[in-house]
């Protein structure tokens, strides 16, 4: 199945574009579901797949929905300890839900689409939120995943029949089978997301109005789906007025947007191609609206996620002493905005607004970091083996 990631500057017509490529898709004889949490102008509002037109189908992401469903469950499966503290139970009624519920709905939807629930669609797209929250959503699984590794690391896990003796010896209660089993779950659940991000056929798609202001977030932009290994496959300058208007106040709007458009192909997004959707005068209201931006079907020809981006080099020394560097591209990168910190075996790294830790490459974990340098858009990480971890050659 080939996923598209829809994600732009806020406002831009994210939601439109993400329904305009499902559109298309259907439309060149792919079997299509599109994912999208705000409501789209002639489309089925139902948290099932309903079809649309044709091929297209459209499930809307409930987000109240899910977190009363989610914490009524939890209620049920802590029960004897809730039972054991006296607390009150909530109702569904009197539940609200709360900030990043709609990020925790949107990756329950795609579980439900990366483990077949969905099956028998070619194609699925996903209509993210703005672009910085949307990197943050797409990250999570793999951060949540980590967390849980720290917190209930599964090779730790006692034997039921040794939980009371151990609950003595340390003199505090031992968490619970159940909550073992409900990490392993969730971590399974978060894998099969995280699977999908990552799969070699997932492309992005960036939404953004010609205009000064977006050239400094797609610049950002860059540097985030970069920093995460994600690759687009294009651009969509939204809302692109006619040329050579008569009326001189429609003319200068047009002119500008002309030459922010210039910008973008020659500076901004050089190895990026641009689409550019027309102004329809109007929010489009429908399947036909939608056809008429002509935004290009995702195809097999389209590239989709490269390989890991990571990659390791030997670099020269003066003591004559083995240096390697682990290398990322980092386009647009800025050496005040970069922060790298070692803890262990990972690596934190800090990008201006974006954030991500990484597990250090095997053969390097044996290694100390001797120094870091950004230099023609690629961060270089230089390791020094440890004499007393490197393995010996005599």
């Amino acid at each position: 199945m080939r996923t598209v990631l829809v994600t732009g500057l806020g406002g831009a017509g994210r939601t439109t574009v993400a329904a305009a490529t499902a559109l298309a898709a259907a439309a060149h004889g792919s079997r299509t579901l599109l994912i999208a949490a705000e409501a789209i102008p002639g489309f089925p509002a139902a948290t099932e797949p309903t079809r649309v037109t044709g091929l297209l189908d459209h499930a809307r992401v409930d987000s109240g929905e899910h977190f009363r469903a989610e914490l009524t469950e939890l209620q049920k499966r802590a029960s004897g300890v809730l039972d054991l503290l006296g607390a009150g139970r909530l109702d569904g009624e009197e539940l609200t839900e709360l900030p990043g519920s709609p990020q925790l709905a949107l990756l329950h939807t795609l579980r439900r689409a990366a483990e077949g629930d969905w099956a028998g669609y070619d194609t699925l797209v996903v209509d993210l939120p703005p672009l910085t929250e949307a990197l943050a959503l797409l990250a999570l699984p793999e951060q949540l995943r980590r967390y849980l590794r720290r917190l209930l690391p599964a090779e730790r896990q006692a034997a039921r029949a040794l939980r009371p003796v151990l609950a003595q010896l340390a003199g505090v209660p031992m968490p619970a089978q159940w909550l073992y089993e409900a990490a392993a779950r969730k971590d399974a659940e978060l894998a099969a997301v995280q699977a999908l991000i990552e799969d070699a056929s997932t492309t992005l798609r960036l939404v953004a109005e010609p205009g000064p202001a977006a050239e400094d977030s797609l610049r950002a932009a860059r540097t985030g789906l970069a920093l995460h290994g994600l690759s687009a496959d294009l651009l969509v300058a939204s809302r692109v007025l006619p040329r050579h208007s008569p009326d001189p106040w429609f003319a200068a709007l047009a002119a500008q947007q002309e030459k922010c458009l210039d910008h973008w192909h020659q500076d901004v997004a050089p190895d990026l191609p641009v689409h550019e959707a027309a102004h329809l005068g109007r929010d489009p209201q429908g399947p036909d609206d939608l056809a008429a931006l002509e935004i290009p079907a995702p195809d097999d020809r389209t590239p989709g996620r490269a390989e890991d981006p990571w990659w390791t080099e030997e670099e020269p020394d003066t003591e004559d002493a083995t240096v390697l560097a682990w290398c990322l591209p980092l386009p647009g990168a800025a050496k005040e905005d970069l922060r790298l910190v070692r803890r262990g075996d990972e690596l934190l790294l800090t990008v201006g607004p974006f954030h991500r830790i990484v597990r250090i490459a095997s053969a390097l974990r044996r290694c100390t970091v001797s120094g870091a340098a950004l230099a023609d858009g690629v961060l270089r990480v230089r390791f020094t083996p440890d004499p007393a971890l490197w393995p010996r050659t005599s």
